[in-house]
């Protein structure tokens, strides 16, 4: 089985996610998506993220009407700062049988090389990448000078998605519920109850 990892903290999840998971399991050669929800980014202040328990079962509340997209809290039970080439290692162990591959938008590709040991990364992995507005540039531009040696945009095992283009950030979603905004219509039902619920994001 093709599993695509979506790497995200998802904090909250929302609409935007999923249309893209949603194009990836139906519109590539992936089986199935797995959402994994990531405990710690370590670009991101740990104190704005909601504690793993939560953000894992909203991603469970999201995905449980969508048979190809799955909620893994695989790195949970890796040290932190956790890497991706570590996570790619355990999974491979813990399911021999699957093929794993990376699912990321363009601006995550413009810094693959920035990666650790990305390319044993992209050795091994196919990488199915998704279009950004923020990235501004074509794919073909896309590449930084000093790694464009590299190739990267014709790399047999990255593959361009044409996936809807999908601007909508935690962040926004976060900055908006403080604000006392209602922006129930960018979360899925279940997860905006839970969140409303729970008075998250409020403070």
């Amino acid at each position: 089985m093709k599993i695509g990892l979506y790497f995200g903290t998802f904090n909250p999840i929302h609409v935007g996610h999923l249309i893209i998971a949603n194009h990836m399991a139906e519109h590539s050669d992936l089986d199935q998506v797995w959402m994994v929800v990531t405990p710690h980014n370590p670009h991101k202040k740990k104190s704005t993220l909601l504690d793993d328990f939560h953000r894992l079962h909203m991603v469970h509340l999201a995905t449980e009407d969508y048979a190809k997209i799955k909620p893994s809290d695989i790195e949970f039970k890796l040290s932190q700062p956790n890497y991706t080439v570590n996570t790619l290692v355990h999974l491979e162990e813990k399911y021999p049988n699957h093929e794993f591959s990376l699912i990321m938008g363009e601006d995550n590709l413009k810094s693959l090389h920035k990666w650790k040991n990305y390319e044993v990364i992209l050795q091994n992995h196919d990488i199915y990448v998704y279009p950004r507005l923020d990235a501004k540039d074509q794919i073909s531009e896309l590449i930084s000078p000093e790694v464009e040696n590299l190739d990267l945009k014709n790399h047999h095992k990255i593959h361009i998605i044409d996936a809807p283009v999908v601007e909508i950030s935690s962040t926004f979603i976060r900055n908006n519920i403080k604000e006392g905004k209602n922006i129930q219509p960018l979360l899925p039902n279940k997860v905006w109850e839970y969140i409303d619920h729970n008075i998250f994001y409020k403070k």
